[in-house]
């Protein structure tokens, strides 16, 4: 499953997000949201995916401190913003 995690990983466009739920459908496992979650917290802290572009269903980022801090800095570097901590899907939800 990791390696299908970090395909669709890679494809995730600057200034977009997904859902978890997102990045488990398109990796081929439907209904699998915790699992990706699970997947990405496997990846090395060093890692060059974008793991930050992946957030909750309700437009959230729902890592705990300190990540979420280093998640929501590299988004707003990419020009996506939260406003009242939750993320505007129908503007920044990559669809390819």
């Amino acid at each position: 499953m990791l390696t299908a995690i970090c395909q669709v990983l890679a494809r995730i466009p600057v200034g977009h997000v997904i859902t978890y739920g997102d990045l488990a459908a398109m990796a081929g496992y439907p209904r699998a949201a915790r699992r990706a979650g699970q997947a990405l917290r496997q990846l090395p802290a060093d890692t060059t995916l974008p793991w930050h572009r992946v957030i909750n269903a309700q437009g959230r980022i729902s890592v705990p401190e300190p990540a979420a801090g280093r998640q929501r800095e590299r988004l707003e570097q990419e020009g996506v913003i939260a406003i009242g901590g939750r993320i505007d899907l129908a503007r920044f939800r990559w669809q390819p």
